[in-house]
């Protein structure tokens, strides 16, 4: 049924790709996938084309996958390491992940948080800080690294 599903999804997302997103199966298992997301227009971010990767769990899509960037990226809800801080990837009650969510609205997700960073629940806090005290030096660093690691 899992199998089925990812197939599904993979091949709707394929099909009709979401602006900017693009995702394919790492092996034949489905289990590990690569995406690909192009940082959004009008952000520190843009022209950048950023690599994630997805584990999917054997329980999806009641368990969420495990999603984390490979790309460095400047952010205050993205780590050193690539893992992301949001909720829609964490089970309930710290979480809202539900099973009608998917990989495309996981990945919307991704990328609505490059577009709009959320400095109130960091995983960077110095970066979070900067972008709310100094967000002109945010844009510029956030600028380079883009440059740098994803161009």
């Amino acid at each position: 049924m899992q199998q089925q599903r990812l197939s599904r999804e993979l091949a709707k997302i394929s099909n009709s790709p979401p602006p900017g997103i693009s995702v394919s199966p790492k092996n034949d298992k489905l289990n590990v996938l690569d995406a690909q997301i192009i940082g959004p227009e009008n952000t520190p971010y843009r022209n950048g084309i950023f690599k994630l990767e997805i584990l999917i769990p054997g329980k999806y899509p009641f368990t969420p996958p495990s999603i984390k960037f490979v790309t460095k990226v400047y952010h205050p809800n993205i780590d050193d390491n690539g893992r992301i801080c949001l909720d829609l990837i964490k089970m309930p009650p710290k979480g809202s992940w539900r099973p009608t969510i998917g990989l495309e609205g996981l990945l919307i997700a991704v990328r609505m948080l490059l577009e709009s960073p959320n400095p109130d629940d960091p995983l960077m806090a110095d970066i979070a800080e900067e972008y709310k005290t100094c967000n002109s030096e945010f844009v510029r660093k956030a600028k380079l690294f883009t440059e740098k690691h994803a161009c």
